[in-house]
C-alpha cells in the first residue's frame, strides 16, 4: 500500500487528486489517502442538488459544494471529520465495500472504539453511525471513499443539508443526534483530529513505509483536474437530472408563481401565474427564463435583459430571482 499525504483541505483538490492517481498516474500499488476538508456539502453523483441541500445556508456560511463521482447520498464534512480513499488498479463490475471497510473498523478497535460494519456502506458505534462509504469504477481501477465524524459540527451539519422549509431545525437535530455520533465520543483517550489521523494512518498502513511525495508537476495537474471536473457549475448542477420546480412568492405587488422544467441546470421551459399587475406578457418572462441556467445571477441577469425589472408592479426582478432560485 501506498500512501499520499495530500497537503490540501480543499476539496477539490484532493478529489482532483484522487482522480489524477486513479486515471492519470497509476502507481505499482493500492494507494490510501487520508484528508480533511473545510465546511463542505459532498453530493452523490446521481442527486439532485437542490433537493439535498439548504442552498440559502449553505451559501450565507461559506460552505463548498462538490458533487462525488460516486454515487450515495449527501454528506457534510469539516475540520472535524476526516476522509479516505483507497485507489486499486484492479477490474471489476462488482462493488464490494467490505475489502475496503475491515482495515478502518480494525484501526478503530484498535483505538478502542467498538465500531462496526452495517452491512450496506455505514459504520456505526454503540447503534449510531458515524461513516459512509461509496464506491465508483473507473479506468479499470475501484475508488473507494468513505467519511469519519470525529468531531464534526453536527448542529451545522444538520442545518446544511436540512432543505424542507416546514422543518423545525432543533428537532431535525435531537433527530440526527439520535442516529449519528462523533468518534470522539466514543474513544477511551482523548485525541485532537490530528493525532487521530496519525494513529489511524498508522494502523491502517500496518508498517508499510511506502509514500510517494507529490510533485511541482503533480501539483500542477491536480489543480488543472480540480477545476475541469470538479470546482466549476457544470460539474455541480449540470449533471442534475431532469425535475420540475414550483415556486410561489407573495410580494407587495401580489402573488407570483413559477413552474419550471430544469433539464442539467437549465431551465428548458417556464409558466407564470399570480394575481399581480404588469405592463408585458408574461411570454416575455418565461421567454427570458427559457434556456437561462438554474441560479439567481443568471436568472437576475435574464430578466433584466429581457426589460422585465420595473415591468411588474411592485416586483422587482431582483425579487422574482430571488423567488425562482431561492
Amino acid at each position: 500500500m501506498i500512501y499520499i499525504e495530500t497537503g490540501s483541505d480543499d476539496v477539490y483538490y484532493n478529489f482532483g487528486l484522487e482522480y489524477y492517481f486513479t486515471v492519470e498516474k497509476k502507481l505499482p500499488d493500492t494507494v490510501f489517502l487520508f484528508w480533511r476538508t473545510t465546511p463542505t456539502l459532498m453530493v452523490g453523483k446521481y442527486q439532485n442538488v437542490l433537493e439535498e441541500i439548504n442552498t440559502p445556508y449553505a451559501k450565507e456560511h461559506g460552505i463548498h459544494l462538490v458533487r462525488r463521482m460516486s454515487g450515495g447520498g449527501t454528506i457534510y464534512t469539516d475540520l472535524g471529520g476526516w476522509q479516505y480513499t483507497f485507489i486499486q488498479h484492479r477490474d471489476t463490475d462488482q462493488i464490494d465495500f467490505r475489502e475496503f471497510i475491515e482495515p478502518v473498523v480494525d484501526a478503530l478497535r484498535e483505538l478502542g472504539a467498538d465500531a462496526a460494519f452495517n452491512g450496506r456502506n455505514d459504520l456505526t458505534v454503540g447503534g449510531k453511525k458515524f461513516s459512509g462509504n461509496a464506491q465508483y469504477r473507473l479506468d479499470g481501477c475501484i475508488v473507494h471513499h468513505g467519511s469519519l465524524l470525529f468531531d464534526t459540527d453536527i448542529e451545522q451539519m444538520v442545518a446544511a443539508t436540512t432543505v424542507d422549509p416546514y422543518k423545525i431545525l432543533s428537532k431535525s437535530i435531537k433527530s440526527i443526534r439520535d442516529r449519528v455520533t462523533n468518534l470522539s465520543e466514543h474513544l477511551p483517550q482523548s485525541l485532537t483530529a490530528a493525532e487521530f489521523k496519525e494513529c489511524m494512518v498508522r494502523h491502517i498502513l500496518r508498517g508499510s513505509t511506502d509514500e510517494y511525495c507529490l510533485t511541482p508537476e503533480d501539483d500542477r495537474r491536480i489543480r488543472e483536474l480540480a477545476a475541469e471536473k470538479f470546482n466549476n457549475w457544470d460539474a455541480i448542477y449540470g449533471a442534475n437530472p431532469k425535475f420540475n420546480i414550483e415556486r410561489t412568492g407573495r410580494c407587495d405587488g401580489g402573488k407570483i408563481q413559477f413552474k419550471m422544467d430544469i433539464q442539467h441546470g437549465i431551465i428548458r421551459s417556464a409558466s407564470v401565474y399570480g394575481d399581480f399587475f404588469a405592463t408585458l406578457d408574461t411570454s416575455v418572462i418565461t421567454g427570458a427564463l427559457t434556456g437561462c441556467r438554474y441560479e439567481r445571477a443568471a436568472v437576475l441577469q435574464a430578466l433584466c435583459d429581457h426589460g422585465v425589472d420595473g415591468a411588474v408592479y411592485r416586483i422587482s426582478a431582483r425579487e422574482m430571482a430571488g423567488i425562482i432560485v431561492d
